[in-house]
């Protein structure tokens, strides 16, 4: 497959009259703006095991093919028993990955859960295993050998918003044993007419009801609680076709009642002046009560899944309070960016930088891998999902 490079242009020029559509969506943009969208799909190098040695992990640390032939996998999870599970989104299944010998290489796989279309997101509590797609949360009671007994299942919520252009909710309960599902925009840029897209929802497990936590996050996949702080982060998607290197990739914390600014502004309340102004309002108005990102990072690298190390052995004492943050790559800069692990580096509580954890996919303009999923083990063995390839990588410290 060859790479392509398509330039548009886009222009946003103020205009004098506003049509009921206008009226209703907000006045155009008073500036006119310029902005260069680039489509650049990095040529794609199939896979083979040898190209395992192309991966760098930081010194100390070994990387091995844990499985191969997934097909997609995406979203890993290990359970409190340790048994690790992966969901196929696109096979509609869920796989218990055995590594019996403790090799770091898984020798069976079973499907635990099937026929369950999309779905992505995954999470344990009180021996259930919970499942969601992009409309529907389901249970399903954990057996002692980390099977699921299907016959019990439960769906506990079956109307989230449909899933437009960011599809793949994920979820998870924070240190209050509320369930926290993030929903991502149903477009690029615009200002969703459902208020429970661009969010994170909260839901009470006592009666499954829900209400918005955080807003203004175009598409946060990845997130979790700082072990030390219990501090709700989260790593969310930049918007497309506004340029090579801007938006930026936003590393946040996330606060209850916090909007992040989507889809009026970027980064720190970095205002996006392409937009029109929203109806009785400005843009710059309303970015005034936004919450600024903490980091940002290179803009299209595309975050999946993120987990801090929460206490695993093996893991150097001062990464104790990091995270991990899977880059899926870019098909809208110039140059492809992304396809890698990388480590966010915390102090005093707070994301301070970003370091390569897990790099060699991108090989100058062809990849032949695309990072999806993390989850590590308590003794310290970080497993990573390539939904291109259909690998699991284990990655773990050697000395």
């Amino acid at each position: 497959m060859k790479s392509k490079n398509l330039h548009f242009i886009l222009l946003g020029t103020a205009m004098s009259v506003a049509f009921g559509v206008q009226a209703q969506r907000g006045l155009p943009p008073k500036d006119v703006t310029k902005s260069i969208s680039v489509t650049k799909y990095a040529q794609v190098l199939e896979f083979k095991p040898e190209m395992v040695n192309l991966l760098k992990a930081p010194s100390g640390w070994q990387v091995t093919l844990a499985a191969s032939g997934l097909g997609k996998p995406r979203m890993l999870y290990t359970s409190p028993a340790g048994n690790v599970y992966v969901t196929r989104r696109d096979g509609g299944d869920v796989l218990l990955l055995e590594d019996k010998n403790k090799d770091a290489k898984f020798e069976n796989l079973i499907t635990v859960v099937s026929e369950f279309k999309g779905v992505h997101g995954i999470t344990m509590k009180d021996n259930w295993m919970y499942l969601c797609n992009s409309n529907e949360v389901r249970r399903y009671p954990v057996k002692p050998d980390g099977t699921l007994n299907i016959y019990g299942k439960e769906t506990l919520i079956k109307d989230l918003p449909d899933g437009g252009q960011h599809p793949n909710r994920t979820m998870d309960f924070g240190p209050d044993g509320m369930l926290y599902i993030s929903v991502g925009s149903l477009c690029n840029d615009c200002k969703e007419s459902d208020k429970e897209t661009a969010v994170i929802l909260q839901v009470d497990p006592k009666n499954w009801s829900r209400k918005l936590y955080a807003s203004g996050l175009r598409n946060t996949i990845g997130f979790d609680w700082h072990p030390q702080t219990k501090e709700l982060w989260g790593i969310d998607n930049g918007g497309d076709a506004k340029g090579s290197e801007w938006p930026p990739e936003e590393v946040n914390q996330i606060k209850q009642g916090a909007d992040y600014g989507f889809p009026y502004a970027y980064g720190k309340r970095e205002v996006d002046k392409s937009r029109e102004d929203p109806a009785g309002n400005t843009k710059e108005e309303v970015v005034k009560n936004t919450e600024p990102s903490v980091l940002e990072l290179t803009a299209h690298m595309a975050p999946i899944g993120f987990t801090f190390f929460r206490g695993a052995t093996n893991i150097p004492q001062d990464w104790a309070g990091d995270g991990l943050v899977a880059w899926h790559g870019s098909w809208n800069a110039e140059k492809p960016v992304g396809f890698k692990v990388q480590r966010i580096h915390f102090e005093n509580g707070k994301a301070v930088k970003a370091e390569d954890f897990l790099s060699g996919f991108l090989q100058g303009d062809s990849r032949f891998g695309r990072p999806a999923g993390i989850t590590v083990t308590k003794d310290g063995i970080v497993y990573i999902s390539d939904d291109a390839s259909g690998n699991i990588y284990a990655v773990k410290k050697i000395n």
